[in-house]
């Protein structure tokens, strides 16, 4: 009789165990049309032609992903995330050869002492910061500071790397990452470090950070592969803003965010960036240029189906590598989106950049004027000339 007892307390112990582990399959899927003014190819300032063409992801990433959680009691659980990003008008994958390429890690979790992560995630700089990111309204796409250069948006997602986030004590939430590059005789080669803060005091909030990448090709140069940010051996996040400093031995960035509601109806918030490509002995250019940028995006939400948002940034460079006259890009976005229910909505976005002064071209020597390339969807096909336009509409449904 003991036996059967203690046989199905031991079953019960099991079902309840097992009924406090989950496993949630999600995604996206956004689809829409897209025009592009002077569209190009990276490196050229000629032959720009205006483009209307279909596009995805625009608003938020077309993805699918699981994610789960098992209770291992006394308040900790172990958890996991495998997410992968598609193109929803083709059904390729984001990026070619990774399966799981915008994120993939397993860790454990407790309320009381944080959480900790091991693989392919995000660092904490931009978890911590993004809350106010321009991209919370205005999307990468096309809201993103010029290129992403300050890595507010989802660009540099980074391999092999470790995430510590502290619990919130009053408000403050402490996050670090390092990531390990996994060259032989180095331990610095390749790697990816970053550490924030973030501060939430009803309807106020701040968060500064710092995140600095190692190439992992000694004194710099073409990209290395073991480097925690390549995407498939080249370096993630290049654009007609960086093209010159894209052989840079480093890249480092600092920044601030931060926000306030003034009421359910509307809220502000706003960004400055400090980022530094720092050159190395292979390096073609030799002094560190430095781009500092600063932005604002007012939301308002007049309906309960509908949101408004405008935003501006102005970014500008430091003169160094022989450059006179320092580039500058100034960003003017505007959003609409229309909720039809809580998973399926309308969007519309329309964004204009204006390029000034001069930069590196692709060889990292030649001084060419700099152009324009709006947020960070059209990295890969910039502006031919100072200017570019980009619209867009689209559906999206989340699931």
């Amino acid at each position: 009789m003991k036996k059967a007892l203690a046989t199905s307390a031991l079953g019960l112990v099991a079902l309840g165990a097992h009924a406090q582990s989950s496993v949630t399959l999600y995604g996206i899927v956004d689809t829409g049309i897209g025009y592009q003014s002077s569209q190009t190819t990276l490196g050229s300032t000629s032959g720009g032609r205006s483009n209307v063409k279909m596009v995805n992801g625009i608003w938020a990433g077309s993805r699918f992903g699981l994610k789960g959680a098992e209770d291992l009691g006394g308040g900790t659980k172990a958890i996991f995330q495998l997410e992968e990003g598609f193109n929803s008008a083709t059904g390729a994958q984001s990026v070619s050869g990774l399966g799981f390429n915008r994120q993939a890690y397993v860790g454990v979790s407790n309320a009381s002492y944080g959480t900790f992560t091991a693989g392919r995630q995000y660092t904490s700089y931009y978890t911590m910061l993004s809350p106010y990111s321009p991209t919370t309204w205005l999307t990468g796409a096309y809201g993103a500071h010029p290129g992403d250069i300050d890595s507010l948006d989802t660009l540099y997602r980074v391999n092999n790397s470790l995430v510590y986030t502290s619990p919130s004590l009053y408000g403050l939430t402490a996050s670090g990452s390092y990531a390990l590059g996994g060259v032989p005789g180095s331990f610095n080669a390749g790697s990816t470090w970053s550490a924030a803060l973030q501060y939430l005091n009803g309807p106020f909030g701040i968060a500064a950070g710092f995140q600095r990448i190692n190439n992992s090709t000694p004194g710099g140069g073409a990209w290395g592969p073991d480097s925690t940010t390549s995407n498939n051996g080249a370096q993630a996040g290049v654009s007609a803003i960086n093209n010159g400093y894209q052989r840079a031995q480093a890249q480092q960035r600092v920044a601030v965010t931060g926000g306030y509601a003034f009421s359910p109806q509307w809220d502000v918030s706003f960004s400055y960036s400090n980022v530094q490509y720092i050159p190395g002995i292979n390096s073609p250019f030799h002094t560190t240029a430095i781009f500092n940028t600063g932005g604002a995006v007012l939301h308002f939400k007049p309906l309960t189906a509908l949101d408004l948002a405008a935003g501006y940034s102005y970014t500008r460079a430091t003169k160094a590598n022989g450059i006179t006259s320092s580039a500058s890009y100034q960003q003017f976005n505007l959003s609409q989106y229309y909720s039809l229910s809580k998973r399926t909505g309308l969007y519309a976005l329309e964004a204009y950049q204006r390029a000034g002064g001069q930069t590196l071209g692709t060889n990292g020597v030649s001084i060419i004027n700099a152009t324009a390339s709006v947020g960070d969807g059209q990295n890969s096909a910039p502006s031919s000339s100072r200017s570019q336009f980009a619209a867009g509409v689209g559906i999206i449904h989340k699931f």
